[in-house]
């Protein structure tokens, strides 16, 4: 049998040495023990433990489980072959008594051999994900080193695009009685399946259910290719990813992860939608809702509007429709003329007309302003995979 695995399956043996060969000779004489002794109802012990042992250090070696287990049946035919030929025609019963026990030994083999292969994955996969954080939260602190990335198994690059990212609460459609946090957890584990799907171990990550930090070799993808890598990530995890990049070399990742996560707060307190948003499209943004005594002036133009909800969000879509009355119109449901007595009395209340220039600027940039302050205790920051306290 042991000589027939060798010459059918040479995937088999030309993976493994001469300890794998004598493994999978002594294996095939248990199993074979174990079918003939019970056949005759003795007492059988169990294989699936050595079986287990051997899968899992075959699994350590390289050597897939497709493989393992075309080996596994292509010893199973052979033996059917065999003994069909010994009992079948002797013994009415013999043939359907041999299969019934064949497949009952076939069933522990890969059944022990499956479990062999997923505890060696989960266990490498672990590691994996050990390594990748340990080297994230080294570059993120500041202390990464060359010892740490030899300890990781991860070389450092000399810059990274550092992105800051958001993952919004998902609802899985298809077992919508799941709660909150189980979904969160199944679009976490979508999220950094599909990091290691595109960029291997070059991209180490923070990560929570809420968002993180993703650390992107600046020589693994290209800042113009950044947009469709998050949009292929988004479709991999099957959740929206609004992200913030900076771009920064190694020393200056600490920093850069913060920049990057303000800008990301930023993004979605003005409410733009899920990509890559740059430190060059929303510069302005970022710098009016810095604190100081300039934001609270501007935000403090608003405070007219306060006891009028219907005029605050009239203004809200009217800015993110590019100042456009029929769409925003079409937003809020109402007709354009309504929208035209709102944006007047607007104005006659802060003291900004929205038809002027500079009473468009100074509205828009407090409802910037505005966002920043009421959000600010919000405190969405997942620098290290969770939230910051404000």
């Amino acid at each position: 049998m042991a000589a027939h695995l060798v010459s059918t399956v040479p995937r088999f043996t030309t993976c493994s040495d001469n300890v794998l060969r004598g493994e999978v000779t002594a294996l095939t004489r248990v199993c074979v023990r174990w079918w003939l002794r019970h056949t005759r109802d003795d007492v059988v012990t169990d294989c699936g433990d050595l079986v287990r042992a051997a899968a899992g250090r075959w699994a350590r070696h390289g050597i897939e489980i497709d493989v393992v287990l075309h080996a596994v049946h292509a010893g199973y035919q052979t033996a059917l072959d065999w003994l069909n030929t010994r009992t079948g025609a002797a013994e009415p019963g013999g043939a359907v008594e041999t299969d019934t026990k064949a497949i009952e030994l076939l069933d522990l083999i890969t059944t022990a051999v499956s479990k062999a292969y997923i505890g060696e994955v989960r266990a490498s996969a672990a590691e994996h994900r050990t390594a990748v954080h340990t080297l994230a939260s080294a570059l993120l602190g500041g202390h990464a080193t060359a010892q740490v990335a030899r300890e990781c198994g991860i070389a450092i690059a000399e810059e990274y695009f550092v992105l800051a990212v958001h993952l919004p609460p998902s609802r899985n459609e298809e077992h919508p009685h799941l709660g909150a946090q189980v979904n969160a957890r199944h679009a976490l584990r979508r999220v950094q399946a599909a990091l290691a799907d595109l960029l291997g171990n070059q991209a180490p990550a923070v990560l929570s259910v809420a968002g993180g930090t993703v650390l992107i070799p600046q020589k693994a993808c290209a800042d113009p290719d950044l947009d469709a890598m998050v949009e292929r990530l988004s479709t991999l995890a099957a959740v929206p990813i609004t992200a913030a990049v900076v771009l920064a070399r190694t020393a200056a990742v600490p920093s850069a992860a913060e920049q990057a996560h303000e800008l990301l707060d930023t993004a979605i307190r003005l409410g733009y939608g899920p990509g890559v948003h740059r430190f060059a499209d929303l510069a302005l943004h970022y710098q009016l809702t810095r604190p100081g005594a300039a934001r609270d002036v501007l935000g403090a133009v608003l405070a007219p509007l306060d006891g009028h909800p219907e005029l605050m969000e009239t203004l809200r879509v009217f800015v993110a429709t590019q100042l456009d009355r029929r769409r925003t119109a079409r937003q809020l449901f109402v007709h354009p003329n309504t929208v035209d007595y709102r944006l007047k009395r607007i104005g006659q209340l802060t003291g900004h007309d929205m038809s002027m220039t500079r009473g468009m600027w100074y509205l828009r940039s407090a409802l910037i302003a505005r966002a920043s302050g009421n959000a600010e205790c919000s405190a969405h920051h997942p620098l290290h995979g969770g939230r910051r306290p404000a």
